[in-house]
C-alpha cells in the first residue's frame, strides 16, 4: 500500500512539473505579443520630481556644406530642445554642435535624445525629419557603409543601386519599413520604429554585400501581407518566404594548358648521361683520332649539303610564275535534252518588234523641210 501511494505522489509531481512549463510557455508567447494599441506611458515630472544629479553634455561636428542650414534652421532647434529642457549650442568657428542637460531636466533620456538629433542634422537629415527623435516611439540608427566596398567604383555602383531609379527603391523601403531613409556619403540615416530600423539595416548591408535590395524588398511585401492575417501571425512564414539562391555567373577561366603533378618520389631524378658515356655506348670511344676526324668531316659535309639545297630552293622560289587565273568564264552549257519551242520564240520576237521601247515623246517635232520638199517631187512624177 505505501508503494503505491508512493508512485501516485511521484506521478502528481510530475504532472505538476509538466503544467507549470506549459503556463511558463503560454506566459512567454503572450508577453511576445504586443496588444494592439497598446502604447508606453509618458514619462513626466511627477516620475522624477528632484531631476538629474550631474550635467552631462554630447558633442558633434558637421561638415562646412551643413554651416548655412543649421545657421537657419538653429532657433526651431533650440525650441524643440527647450521643451526637453535641454540646452544647445552652435559653434560656427570650430564647426561643431554641442546639448547639455540643465537643472529643470527631469527625463534622463532625453540627452540621448538631443545627441541623436544633433547627429541627424549633421548627416544632412532635413529638420522636420530629425524632430521626430523626440519621440517615445521612433529611434535612429546611422549605419556606415563606407568600408565595406573596397573598390571605390563598385561602391558608387551599390549605393545607387540602394537609392534605385528616381529613388524608386527608396521610397519602396521607406513604405514598408515606415522609416525615414537618407543615403548620405559613407553613411545611411534611418529614422523609424526599431523594427523597421532593423529591416532597413539588413537590406542596405545586403545591397553592400551585392545582395539586390528588390529581394529584400519583395520579402517585406509577403511578410506585410502575412501581418495582416491573425491565424498565421503567431505561426511560422518560412513556406511563404521566396528563397532566393545566389548564382555565381563568373566562373574561373581554366588554363589553356594544365600542369598534371607527378607522382612524388623521395629518390633524386637520374643523371644525365655525359659525352664520354654516349661514345662508349656506341663503340666510338675505342676508334682511333684520324676515323673520328673523318667521320666528323663527313657528318659537316652531309649538313653543308643540306643547307645548299635548302638556300637554292628559296632562290629559285622568284623566279617560278604565279599561275594565272582564266580570263574568260566558264559557259555553263544549255542542257541538250529538253527540245526548244521554236513557234514560241517567233511569237516572242513578234511581241517585241509590235511593242515601242520607251516613253511617247511629249511635243512631236514638227516634220523637216527636207522631208516635205522629197514628198513634193514624188507627187510630181506620179
Amino acid at each position: 500500500m505505501a508503494s503505491s501511494s508512493h508512485a501516485d505522489d511521484v506521478s502528481d509531481a510530475q504532472t505538476g512539473k509538466k503544467s507549470k512549463k506549459t503556463k511558463n510557455q503560454v506566459d512567454e508567447s503572450e508577453l511576445l505579443t504586443v496588444p494592439d494599441g497598446w502604447k508606453e506611458p509618458a514619462f513626466t515630472k511627477d516620475d522624477n520630481p528632484r531631476g538629474l544629479l550631474e550635467e552631462s553634455s554630447f558633442a558633434t561636428l558637421f561638415p562646412k556644406y551643413r554651416e548655412a542650414y543649421l545657421k537657419e534652421c538653429w532657433p526651431l532647434v533650440e525650441k524643440a530642445l527647450g521643451e526637453e529642457y535641454i540646452k544647445p549650442s552652435l559653434d560656427l568657428i570650430e564647426g561643431s554642435m554641442t546639448v547639455c542637460t540643465t537643472k529643470k531636466t527631469f527625463d534622463p533620456y532625453a540627452i540621448v535624445r538631443a545627441r541623436d538629433l544633433i547627429k541627424l542634422l549633421a548627416r544632412s537629415v532635413p529638420f522636420e525629419q530629425a524632430m521626430r527623435i523626440l519621440q517615445d516611439d521612433v529611434a535612429c540608427d546611422i549605419i556606415k557603409i563606407g568600408t565595406l566596398v573596397r573598390n571605390r567604383e563598385r561602391f558608387v555602383k551599390r549605393r545607387q543601386r540602394l537609392i534605385g531609379p528616381k529613388g524608386s527603391t527608396l521610397k519602396a523601403l521607406e513604405l514598408l519599413t515606415n522609416c525615414y531613409v537618407m543615403v548620405q556619403g559613407n553613411t545611411v540615416s534611418a529614422l523609424g520604429p526599431y523594427s523597421g530600423l532593423k529591416e532597413v539595416r539588413k537590406v542596405v548591408m545586403d545591397t553592400m554585400k551585392n545582395i539586390h535590395p528588390i529581394y529584400n524588398i519583395k520579402t517585406l511585401m509577403i511578410k506585410r501581407e502575412l501581418s495582416k492575417d491573425p491565424d498565421l501571425r503567431m505561426q511560422c512564414w518560412e513556406r511563404f518566404l521566396p528563397n532566393f539562391r545566389h548564382k555565381n555567373l563568373s566562373k574561373r577561366k581554366e588554363p589553356k594548358k594544365k600542369s598534371v603533378k607527378k607522382e612524388y618520389t623521395p629518390f633524386p631524378p637520374a643523371q644525365p648521361e655525359s659525352k664520354v658515356d654516349k661514345e662508349l655506348a656506341t663503340g666510338e670511344f675505342f676508334l682511333r683520332e684520324s676515323v673520328k676526324r673523318r667521320k666528323k668531316m663527313e657528318e659537316i659535309k652531309v649538313k653543308q649539303a643540306e643547307a645548299l639545297t635548302k638556300k637554292q630552293e628559296k632562290r629559285n622560289k622568284a623566279f617560278i610564275p604565279p599561275k594565272e587565273k582564266p580570263l574568260m568564264k566558264k559557259t555553263v552549257k544549255a542542257p541538250t535534252e529538253g527540245k526548244l519551242d521554236i513557234e514560241a520564240l517567233k511569237e516572242k520576237v513578234k511581241k517585241a518588234k509590235t511593242k515601242k521601247l520607251g516613253a511617247p515623246p511629249v511635243n512631236p517635232a514638227p516634220p523637216s523641210s527636207s522631208t516635205s520638199n522629197k514628198k513634193k517631187k514624188n507627187k510630181n512624177k506620179g
